[in-house]
């Protein structure tokens, strides 16, 4: 009898420490996740008027015991994003802080529960709501006004120069803007195809099937007669895409880019870029900037066009395990740290240099 109990019992004891050691390590790795996900600032719900409705923003302040901070203003890429970008936005706002900025950024209209519909914004609507977010941040008396700039990232490359038209800013930062949006889509759709190993007949035909779409954007067609000339395949376009893109498919920023002249201006581009052509837009910038002397150009190449590390945005699994353990490091390097010191440099009263 006592035989038979005693290899149970050693099985129960084997059994409850294997479980305690699972536990430790769940524990170990909950404390990881929970430790790198956690920064060095002060998060707080903050509402703008804007318009008769209402922003639903994000201001994210450095824990450094100042009363006073300059302000980084957020401008969103294209798509539904939201105030924090599903937390994708966190190590840039820490790294802001540690130059001694506050962050700014707000969801899109008709994302997370704001008011409206973002796709029936044009670029000028956007830089009218930036505008009207950097008036409310003056009125602060935690927030420098002679600090206030910049940060967009891809479609805000068409949103910015028109911001700092509308109202002074101190600094831009601007990461994979285009120039041209037309010749923007064309680079994609070719860079796309190429990646894709396209056959040549495929190539033809969806070259074909954008200069279609270029013809009716240009004669103002609805969004049934786009339909219907693409033989009543839509390809996941929708009436509300549809009326954003005709709103806005003439966008340009060369001539806006001269509102930016005399503003120190970080310009952020990647190696793997296959949505916007780099060497067209550092043309451009140069181009309207390089006089005034205060263009800084920093090139990461193993970065993607959202500037993370091209080894990990191939990989869901990755970027879902490097957001968990370490989201800082899904940036490619040095990209957090050359922003932090560009503020940090103005910070001290000096200009960007080339």
């Amino acid at each position: 009898m006592c035989a038979k109990i005693q290899p149970r019992r050693r099985g129960l004891r084997i059994a409850v420490w294997s479980l305690v050691a699972v536990l430790v390590v769940a524990a170990g790795l909950v404390g990881v996740v929970l430790w790198q996900n956690t920064y060095d600032l002060e998060e707080e719900r903050v509402s703008i008027r804007h318009g008769g409705h209402t922003l639903h923003a994000v201001l994210a302040t450095p824990k450094d015991g100042r009363k006073r901070h300059g302000l980084v203003v957020y401008v969103h890429g294209d798509g539904p994003v939201s105030a924090t970008h599903d937390d994708g936005y966190q190590p840039m706002w820490e790294a802001n802080a540690k130059a001694g900025y506050a962050s700014l950024s707000w969801d899109k209209p008709g994302v997370a529960g704001a008011p409206g519909n973002w796709l029936d914004q044009s670029m000028d609507d956007r830089a009218e709501e930036a505008a009207a977010a950097i008036a409310w941040a003056r009125a602060r008396p935690d927030i420098d006004g002679d600090r206030i700039g910049l940060w967009g990232a891809s479609q805000a490359g068409w949103v910015l120069p028109k911001i700092a038209a509308k109202t002074p800013v101190s600094f831009v930062i601007a990461v994979s803007p285009a120039i041209n949006w037309l010749q923007q889509g064309r680079y994609n759709l070719l860079a796309e195809l190429r990646a894709d190993g396209a056959s040549a007949a495929r190539i033809k035909e969806e070259i074909s099937r954008s200069e279609t779409t270029r013809r009716l954007l240009e004669r103002g067609a609805t969004f049934t007669e786009y339909v219907r000339a693409m033989g009543g395949d839509a390809d996941g376009m929708t009436a509300d895409r549809w009326g954003f893109i005709s709103r806005n498919y003439t966008a340009d920023a060369t001539r806006d880019l001269r509102a930016l002249r005399g503003v120190p201006v970080l310009l952020t581009l990647a190696g793997h870029d296959t949505n916007v052509d780099t060497a067209d837009t550092e043309r451009g910038y140069r181009g309207a900037l390089d006089a005034g002397g205060v263009l800084t150009v920093k090139r990461y190449p193993d970065a993607t066009h959202s500037l993370l590390k091209r080894s990990i945005e191939q990989s869901n699994l990755k970027i879902t395990l490097t957001a968990l353990f370490s989201p800082r490091s899904l940036f490619a390097d040095g990209f957090l740290d050359d922003q932090r010191q560009f503020l940090d440099h103005l910070g001290h009263g000096g200009n960007s240099t080339p």
